[in-house]
């Protein structure tokens, strides 16, 4: 490496550091990596349920569609690092990669530790200092950057990119210090939220349910004040014994953002296939033959076993009565249950439990074209830090790796220019 190399420092071992600092090495950098836990990427191991969703093979459309906050800022980002680029990045360290359902990109391995052991390889081979130090401040000399403190020394450098991550599982490291980095320089960090996260209802119900998964499903979420439709879904959910989980039920937490000023309803229909009219008469078939069997007799092929005593209990049908003996009111009744199954949302789950972080360093205080500082030179941001956040699908991992490398890019302009 050149006597005369830039020196950049990364702060923060996860996917956007240790891209955006391999991104750095990679055009000649003196690149110093930070990592405050005892490894590197020990989110991103975990990610996709172990699998790592590493991305997913979208259009710049589809991918801020996709986007909860903010998607103007990443116009510029994923339009110079997408996808396809992502692919190209992992598959030339050595990884296979395949494309699934939702264009959901993963190892063909199914494990997320080959992505991990991929960039630690990478980040060694072209020659990345790695330091296990915990960053407590930043260097500033004249309104820019020059370098940081650990809680053991002092290391200059000319620019310094923040990839800290979150407040969302802060067993791996994302404990959301990197907001108190940007605070020094003097950025706002919008309200934290957890986000992609389960939710608690107010309704106990759903403990005597705990792990049963709901397939072919269709969800709802209304204001409970207006009725006003916030969300709506079809896939999967599932029960849990604080409330509900599951890929949409996440999806829909991204929508709740004033969760505390109002009321949510939660409206779950089981069979989205049936209209009323067309349930009715399917009812109606289950019950012919069987007119003195036991109203709870009949309801096995229409539900999950799990489900069938909570179903009865909120019916208000005593599951003793006799098929012969319910009335049209009593049929509709159970018809509006299969179609609007309802349960209070009383709060989030924990943000230590959620995806991602909802919320963050402010983008309008951050440059879109190279991820640099408005208020302090030298200084940059990839990854969760920002107030950028999407649904699952592999989209927050792009959002990572498309910062990282714009902040890397930028990093490399701007500090060559002050050494001028």
């Amino acid at each position: 490496m050149s006597e005369n190399a830039i020196k950049v420092s990364v702060v923060g071992g996860g996917a956007a550091g240790m891209t955006c600092a391999y991104f750095l090495a990679k055009e000649g950098a003196d690149v110093t990596l930070f990592e405050h836990g005892p490894r590197l990427g020990k989110k991103l191991s975990i990610t996709g349920k172990g699998r790592c969703n590493l991305t997913n093979e979208c259009t710049l459309d589809t991918f801020l569609a996709n986007m909860t906050k903010n998607p103007k800022f990443m116009y510029r980002a994923f339009s110079r690092f997408g996808p396809r680029d992502v692919m190209a990045l992992f598959e030339s360290f050595g990884v296979p990669l395949k494309t699934e359902r939702g264009m959901r990109v993963f190892p063909v391995s199914d494990k997320a530790g080959d992505i991990v052991d991929a960039l630690k390889k990478a980040l060694r081979d072209i020659g990345v200092r790695v330091v296990y130090e915990s960053v407590v401040s930043l260097l500033t000399e004249n309104g820019r950057v020059a370098g940081l403190c650990t809680d053991k020394g002092e290391y200059k450098s000319g620019a310094v990119v923040l990839c800290t991550g979150g407040k969302s599982y802060p067993q791996t490291g994302s404990d959301g210090s990197g907001y108190a980095l940007a605070r020094q320089a003097g950025h706002t960090v919008t309200p934290l939220l957890p986000s992609l996260v389960p939710l608690e209802t107010e309704e106990t119900w759903p403990k005597e349910l705990m792990g049963l998964s709901l397939k072919n499903t269709a969800v709802k979420i209304t204001e409970r004040d207006s009725g006003k439709k916030v969300y709506d879904d079809f896939g999967e959910m599932l029960f849990t014994h604080f409330g509900v989980s599951g890929p949409m039920i996440r999806s829909a937490s991204a929508h709740l953002r004033e969760m505390g000023k109002k009321r949510f309803t939660l409206h779950i229909d089981l069979k989205p296939a049936l209209d009323e009219k067309t349930l009715d008469k399917r009812l109606l078939a289950e019950f012919s033959g069987r007119e003195n069997k036991n109203f709870s007799n009949t309801l096995p092929p229409l539900l999950p076993s799990k489900l069938i005593p909570v179903f009865i209990k909120l019916s208000g049908i005593a599951p003793d009565r006799k098929v012969n003996t319910l009335t049209k009111e009593e049929r509709a009744r159970l018809v509006r249950l299969f179609k609007d199954m309802t349960l209070g949302i009383k709060g989030f789950r924990p943000i230590s439990e959620a995806v991602v972080t909802s919320g963050g360093v402010d983008v309008r205080e951050v440059d879109p074209a190279n991820m640099q500082s408005k208020l302090c030179k030298g200084l940059f941001f990839a990854g969760e830090i920002l107030d950028l956040d999407a649904y699952t699908g592999g989209f927050n991992l792009q959002i990572a790796f498309s910062t990282a490398y714009s902040a890397a890019q930028g990093a490399l302009g701007a500090t060559a220019v002050a050494q001028l």
